[in-house]
């Protein structure tokens, strides 16, 4: 039996991508390796997740004063002191960084690494979020026992900027939430049709409306292509939604939806009535929204390179994201061609089955062994 602390502040306050991988690699490791204690250290108290109050997790608060005024500090200076008190043999740091000073105690460590794109793209962060950003990946990556890497992409990133060993580095895939290994009930999906005022068989859109996600390309390639079938948009948007509303207004192209703050549970149906997943994105750590998409047994199309095949597989097509001849005529391939549609959504299917939770859970407590070995 192993004590194992994690960095819960995203599983309990980030409803995107950190904290949904977050969400998922406790309540994974909880159900398949519940011998094992888990320590959910929470810098604040506020609205929680499903996640806790489970037998075998301990939510663990600031306490005094200063720990409680100042949540951020407690959280990246003064944990490691509790972690010792505690007695944790291994903390994870499940979002990109582990608190400075834990070297110093003695504390087996591990971190996961989700992308480095503030450092291959500059451009599209400001200067103090890629400080502090380089200052604590940096840190993590020089101190933590070992570095799990959640594609191939993200491990070559890590080796080539911070000049990692190799030998250091896992790389364990993601999952995505167990709700979409599950096909929804006809009713649901009618009434989510009816709630959002949609038809069956539209092209889908997921991801935050920014421009490294690159919804404008999808739409011209739909306005270019005159392709005739509405395009649904999830996703929360930035100023770059404007960007891409103005040219739909300039083009008066119709039957484009946005759709915010959805519930998690309407996603499931909402993939499973489209006709093609499209994610055109510039860069990515990993791209789970693909594997929704697969699991919800709908063809993708996504951006060839980088991480997209790993989690797209052999059966997805891939594009260059801003060849927006090349888009058109892909969705247009999948729309007409029913026998390729078939064949994408049974191959991507079979591809996305070993991203599920038990092997994810299997990968991880495989690497808490290896730092444990290497350290007794």
């Amino acid at each position: 039996m192993m004590r194992i602390g994690f960095d819960a502040k995203r599983a309990f306050f980030n409803y995107s991508g950190l904290g949904n991988y977050s969400r998922n690699i406790i309540q994974y490791l909880h159900a398949y390796y519940p011998d094992n204690e888990y320590f959910l250290y929470v810098p604040y108290k506020l609205k929680s997740t499903s996640i806790h109050n489970s037998p075998g997790q301990n939510l663990i608060y600031p306490e005094g004063l200063l720990s409680r005024s100042f949540p951020s500090v407690w959280r990246s200076y003064l944990l490691p002191g509790r972690l010792d008190s505690d007695r944790i043999d291994l903390f994870h740091g499940l979002s990109n960084e582990i608190p400075f000073g834990i070297h110093k105690y003695n504390i087996n460590s591990v971190v996961t690494i989700h992308d480095l794109i503030f450092l291959r793209y500059p451009e599209w962060y400001n200067m103090a979020d890629r400080m502090i950003y380089r200052i604590k990946t940096h840190y993590s990556c020089r101190n933590a026992n070992r570095i799990i890497a959640v594609s191939s992409q993200t491990k070559s990133d890590i080796i080539e900027f911070y000049k990692i060993s190799p030998e250091k580095i896992d790389v364990v895939y993601q999952g995505c939430d167990p709700q979409f290994y599950i096909e929804s009930p006809q009713s649901l999906k009618e009434g989510i049709l009816k709630k959002y005022g949609l038809s069956a068989g539209y092209l889908l859109s997921v991801g935050t409306v920014e421009k490294r996600k690159n919804l404008l390309s999808i739409v011209k390639a739909i306005h270019e292509g005159r392709i005739d079938r509405p395009l649904v948009v999830i996703g929360r948007q930035t100023s770059y939604a404007k960007v891409v509303k103005d040219y739909i207004a300039l083009y008066k192209i119709k039957n484009v939806r946005f759709l915010e703050n959805v519930p998690g549970e309407d996603l499931p149906p909402l993939y499973q009535m489209a006709s093609i997943f499209i994610y055109p994105s510039l860069f990515e750590g990993f791209g789970i929204p693909i594997l929704e998409a697969l699991f919800s047994k709908v063809p993708v199309i996504t951006t060839s390179g980088g991480c997209f095949s790993e989690a797209g597989g052999d059966h997805s097509i891939y594009i260059s994201p801003e060849n927006i001849e090349q888009i058109a005529d892909s969705i247009k391939k999948v729309l007409e061609n029913n026998d390729l549609r078939l064949k994408m959504i049974i191959k991507g299917y079979d591809h996305v089955l070993k991203f599920n939770d038990r092997a994810i859970a299997h990968n991880i407590i495989n690497v808490y062994k290896t730092v444990m070995e290497q350290n007794t």
